[in-house]
């Protein structure tokens, strides 16, 4: 997927951290079980090399344990990098320990504003940003004289 195909410019957020009612579809996903709109950013973070499954488990796991914040906390700063957005890793830190849920909906919001379809994973949106042919060219037909 070509970043220059993005309409959204690098270096700053789309939205805000406290703009969860962008989306309360999201919100609310992201409030009950967060696993769900986590293993959709990892997926597209790790641009395909982690599925949405994958990441959504990792995540509950260590919930369970009360290590969630450290991981997801991590891809905030993959999203920075991708997109050279503002922020340091502390500061990372310190949202995703206090406000991680609000987090998740911002880091969400932003892939869906740099034209991503959440919804269908990494290899989805490849497709639907370059359609594979279905057909063959087809031949010309021979000169006749």
């Amino acid at each position: 997927m070509s970043e220059e195909s993005l309409a959204v410019p690098k270096g700053s957020w789309t939205t805000g951290l406290f703009d969860c009612f962008e989306e309360p579809r999201n919100s609310c996903i992201a409030c009950f079980c967060p696993c769900i709109i986590f293993g959709q950013i990892t997926e597209i973070v790790d641009k395909g090399s982690t599925t949405c499954l994958t990441g959504g488990a990792i995540y509950m796991a260590l919930r369970g344990m009360g290590f969630s914040c450290m991981y997801s906390c991590c891809y905030r700063g993959k999203l920075r990098q991708q997109y050279s957005l503002p922020g340091t890793d502390c500061y990372d830190c310190l949202i995703h320990c206090f406000c991680e849920r609000c987090s998740l909906c911002q880091m969400h919001r932003e892939l869906r504003n740099r034209g991503f379809n959440m919804e269908i994973g990494w290899e989805g949106n490849v497709e639907k940003k370059e359609p594979a042919m279905t057909q063959a060219p087809r031949a010309g037909d021979a000169m006749i004289r």
